[in-house]
């Protein structure tokens, strides 16, 4: 979970899920996939860039 349930319940336009991927999120076996991060950089980079560029 995030805190964008509180904005999106609002009716406000927004974006989760962007951060890296990986599993068991707050436990002991909790992991991010490190081979996943370039892509997930690019994601980011390229939906900033088109929101500076559209704003």
């Amino acid at each position: 979970g995030s805190d964008g349930n509180f904005t999106a319940n609002l009716g406000v336009p927004t974006l989760d899920g962007l951060g890296a991927m990986g599993a068991n999120a707050h436990q002991h076996t909790e992991h991010i996939v490190t081979a996943e991060l370039p892509r997930r950089m690019a994601l980011l980079a390229e939906l900033l860039t088109r929101l500076v560029r559209d704003a």
